[in-house]
């Protein structure tokens, strides 16, 4: 059974997640942490004065934060978000299990929706392809444990007060399953990648550089 964050990490670069798994301690940076939780308090953070939005680990400006919570509660699923049917949820489906920060109730016809918070920035638009993953694969474990389809999840950026739904389509489940035999194929070290991923991991400077796709891993 592989985790939610050990498929994230595979979509992004399997030797990060190689070096990833040799840690003692792979729990989350107290920011990050941080980050997250504010996920949980936006009723009280949409009228907050500058002052107080200025203690929380916000990666937008008061102005900017209101704004988009404002936008966000415009949008219907933002009743859910506030008040998800569970929080922290351990989902295990078939191939795969994790924590989904919120389960979120139907709507209309609509069966339950997970929901995974990043701490960091969206893309212009969408969400990121590590993000995209861990989004499928809680949507899968959450098909298993309740035997019914789960076509969308969301992912949340509460740090900036932006939520984008992921369906799921043929070409996400796609990488989804790329990702999952990465992750079940990491053993050893896979050979290096060098591109404009290495600039951020955490792991560069014990990695070293080289070129290696997780497509041209599985062949």
């Amino acid at each position: 059974m592989t985790p939610f964050s050990d498929l994230a990490s595979a979509a992004y670069c399997p030797r990060q997640l190689y070096y990833r798994r040799r840690e003692d301690d792979r729990e989350l940076p107290a920011e990050v942490k941080e980050r997250i939780d504010l996920a949980y308090r936006y009723p009280d953070s949409v009228d907050a004065s500058d002052a107080t939005l200025r203690r929380l680990p916000l990666r937008r400006s008061p102005a900017t934060y209101r704004r988009n919570l404002s936008r966000l509660r415009e949008r219907d699923v933002y009743d859910r978000l506030v008040d998800p049917v569970r929080e922290r949820a351990f989902l295990s489906g078939r191939d795969c299990h994790g924590i989904a920060h919120k389960v979120l109730g139907p709507l209309d016809d609509e069966g339950r929706i997970p929901v995974i918070c990043s701490p960091g920035e969206p893309p212009e638009e969408g969400v990121w392809e590590p993000q995209s993953v861990r989004a499928v694969a809680a949507a899968k474990a959450l098909a298993w444990e309740r035997e019914r389809t789960v076509p969308r999840a969301v992912v949340e950026y509460p740090a900036v007060g932006v939520a984008r739904t992921v369906r799921l389509t043929t070409r996400r489940k796609a990488t989804y399953r790329r990702s999952l035999r990465a992750a079940r194929a990491v053993d050893g070290p896979p050979k290096r990648v060098d591109d404009d991923r290495c600039t951020n991991c955490e792991y560069r400077d014990r990695c070293g550089v080289g070129r290696r796709s997780i497509r041209s891993l599985l062949g």
